[in-house]
């Protein structure tokens, strides 16, 4: 792996997910686009024929997310437990306080909110990346998309457990 690839957290059941979607959409996925191009195709004028520009549109998107689950799951860190030692890092269920309310939820990919039961926030995101890397008991601080700046406390991390 590249020095600039980014690594991200994937559950299993996330990992698996995306790598059926990505053998879906690379085989009969690409099978199926195609020939719904060829059969546009022979309509006629490609200058006026909408089901053939349709059909590209939606082979262009498809080649996209190939290339983002590809991506993502050649650089995932799937499943490790990271060590419990009150670290803020990916795989960790992290329990903040901000807005003096307790607020629970996984850091890692946003690929895994679909197969659990709490909110996901990936490393990159705002919160995320305020409190990757600190300590229960440490006070950060991160501006919101909204331009606000919101405080908040790490008051409990575990690693997540499938």
């Amino acid at each position: 792996m590249s020095e600039t690839a980014h690594q991200s957290y994937l559950t299993v059941e996330a990992y698996d997910r995306l790598t059926a979607e990505l053998a879906q959409l690379s085989g009969p996925g690409r099978v199926e686009i195609a020939k719904r191009i060829e059969a546009a195709r022979l309509e006629g004028d490609l200058r006026e024929n909408g089901g053939y520009h349709a059909a590209k549109e939606e082979q262009g998107k498809m080649e996209s997310r190939i290339r983002q689950i590809s991506a993502l799951l050649e650089n995932a860190i799937v499943g490790e437990t990271p060590p419990d030692d009150g670290i803020v890092e990916p795989g960790m269920v992290v329990t903040v306080e901000m807005f003096g309310e307790e607020e629970v939820f996984l850091l890692g990919h946003r690929e895994i909110k679909d197969g659990v039961d709490m909110h996901v926030f990936s490393e990159r995101s705002p919160l995320g990346a305020a409190v990757n890397g600190k300590r229960v008991g440490d006070s950060v601080s991160y501006v919101a998309p909204t331009g606000k700046t919101i405080e908040v406390t790490i008051v409990h991390t575990t690693p997540y457990t499938e």
